[in-house]
């Protein structure tokens, strides 16, 4: 459906990866809904303002399947979250399977069950750190590639019942679903991802475990609408949420808890204290990616002061929503004691994202283990020099170079 336009295009030029790009707070102080392009060239509403956002993701007239998928607005090239999903009729059905069957699974309940699990996990990560540093005593360690990327994906492994020795494999699909150009090889990436997952299935179903693909399998037999194809890729997506945000999130935290040593110093003295504030925070101010939650209009909507109308594309921008300076006094400080801290990081309402309380657990995990193991933990690098990934779904840096 691409339509020539001069709206501007997404994803917008940012300064570093630390701040948004400017062209967020310049549309969102002429109106809390824009028009831009996508970044397949198609026609969308981009919501920038707080309340807007909060409204828009509240809202049941908005949903992320459309009533006439060949005709609506793409949002990229990339395998997943690229355009309209699901069936129109059927949505609200299919979200309600989706969230009965992962729910129990991924609820703080479990989440706290597993803390000890996570922590030896991201235990292993430092002593991987240890021995970095001490085989090459000169050269910076890449936290990312040692605690930030390696933790959640051994995490979210274990959750689904996936061997860990498949993480190369599982990296490379993420990476190549999630280009926003990606096109035929996203695709291909993302048929191959399903195709495992179809193997893992397989092989749960000759013997089941404890794990959340089995949770699946069990729903999945008592429901004949349930198809394969809905499996493999429900199981795909949740190992792409599950490891790529988090990873990015351990990563620009990390950045902000280094960038000023006064606050590292605070934060080192007192981990445990000082955690939980310090996690929301990070959520709020952290921008991976620079698009944001996709939604198309149900029906004609008046919000904002303009009409949605039904089929059109919206990108609820939730990093710009969550410096909106109307719903955060200085939203572009780093303030961990900033009460409340409301943000959308994860989202609002009937699509609240399910795996909060495994990232915010991991999150937790991982900032006090650091900070315990290393107090003294500093950047080899200017965070502001740093290559943020802007072609990818959810953007992040590959590298974060630290000494201590």
């Amino acid at each position: 459906m691409t339509t020539p336009t001069s709206a501007p295009q997404l994803p917008f030029t940012r300064p570093n990866p630390m701040d948004l790009a400017p062209l967020f707070a310049q549309l969102r102080d002429k109106g809390p809904l824009s028009r831009v392009t996508t970044p397949a060239g198609d026609p969308a509403w981009l919501v920038t303002a707080y309340d807007e956002a909060r409204t828009i993701l509240g809202d049941r007239r908005f949903g992320k399947a459309h009533p006439a998928p060949e005709k609506a607005s793409k949002i990229s090239g990339a395998a997943i979250q690229s355009g309209p999903t699901g069936s129109f009729e059927d949505e609200e059905r299919e979200h309600t399977r989706m969230r009965r069957v992962l729910t129990p699974a991924f609820s703080a309940p479990r989440m706290r069950r597993l803390s000890s699990r996570i922590q030896e996990l991201a235990d292993g990560c430092l002593d991987d750190m240890e021995r970095a540093r001490a085989d090459s005593p000169d050269t910076p360690v890449n936290l990312h590639d040692l605690l930030s990327f390696p933790l959640p994906v051994q995490v979210i492994c274990e959750l689904l019942g996936v061997s860990q020795s498949d993480r190369d494999l599982l990296r490379g699909w993420s990476e190549r679903i999630g280009i926003l150009d990606g096109g035929s090889d996203a695709q291909e990436a993302m048929a191959d991802f399903q195709a495992y997952m179809g193997r893992v299935a397989e092989a749960k179903r000759e013997r089941p475990g404890q794990d959340v693909v089995t949770d699946i399998l069990k729903v999945q037999a008592e429901d004949p609408t349930f198809t394969e194809d809905d499996m493999t890729r429900l199981a795909a997506g949740l190992l792409f949420a599950g490891h790529e945000t988090t990873s990015t999130r351990i990563d620009f935290g990390t950045l902000f808890l280094l960038i000023d040593p006064a606050r590292r110093d605070r934060f080192a003295a007192d981990p445990e204290g000082l955690v939980q504030a310090t996690v929301e925070e990070i959520l709020r101010l952290s921008a991976p990616g620079g698009l944001g939650l996709m939604r198309y209009a149900r029906e004609d909507v008046q919000i904002g002061g303009v009409t949605v109308a039904r089929g059109d594309a919206v990108l609820v921008a939730i990093n710009a929503a969550n410096r909106d300076g109307e719903a955060f006094a200085e939203p572009d400080a780093f303030d961990p004691d900033r009460a409340p801290n409301a943000h959308l990081a994860f989202g609002h309402g009937g699509h609240y994202c399910i795996g909060n309380a495994l990232a915010r657990t991991e999150m937790r995990i991982a900032f006090t283990s650091l900070f315990r193991r290393f107090p003294g933990l500093r950047l080899a690098a200017d965070p502001y020099t740093l290559r943020e990934h802007s072609e990818r779904l959810t953007g992040g840096v590959n590298t974060v170079p630290v000494l201590w």
